[in-house]
């Protein structure tokens, strides 16, 4: 199995950004190259769509609210991976008026090695968390 985890701190309250982050269905409010997603069996699965047709279809493992914190896993996709649960966190810094949005996940890499699987997602989170942070601050951009 094979993990990777990218963080970034956002000058802005965690609660802002988990009111922005935190909605299963809200990745193309902040996610550029995911344009649209649509929810099914009462808000646990999720279709999204990637900028160039592609289906991905997530499933909500685990959500906690107070903890700023889900879990999802990856039903369909075009990765080469399986076993595939990640997790979003937002986390609160003390004494700054900053947050740490950490974005990790877990997978069994098929047919590339765990050093290409590894790279794939974290280029995935880091330029996620970019696009999180430029929307969260278009005055920084």
């Amino acid at each position: 199995m094979a993990t990777t985890t990218a963080s970034i701190d956002v000058p802005a309250s965690p609660d802002r950004i988990w009111q922005l982050i935190g909605g299963f269905d809200s990745l193309p409010d902040w996610l550029p190259y995911i344009p649209s997603s649509e929810l099914g069996e009462g808000g646990r699965v999720r279709s999204l769509r990637d900028e160039d047709g592609g289906v991905i279809i997530e499933r909500l493992e685990a959500f906690d609210n107070t903890a700023r914190t889900y879990t999802y896993s990856i039903l369909q996709a075009p990765f080469p991976v399986t076993g595939y649960l990640s997790t979003l966190t937002v986390h609160t810094v003390p004494g700054q008026d900053t947050a740490r949005v950490e974005w990790s996940g877990t997978f069994t890499p098929t047919g590339v090695s765990d050093e290409e699987a590894i790279a794939l997602f974290h280029g995935i989170y880091t330029d996620g968390l970019t696009a999180l942070h430029r929307t969260l601050t278009p005055e920084a951009a």
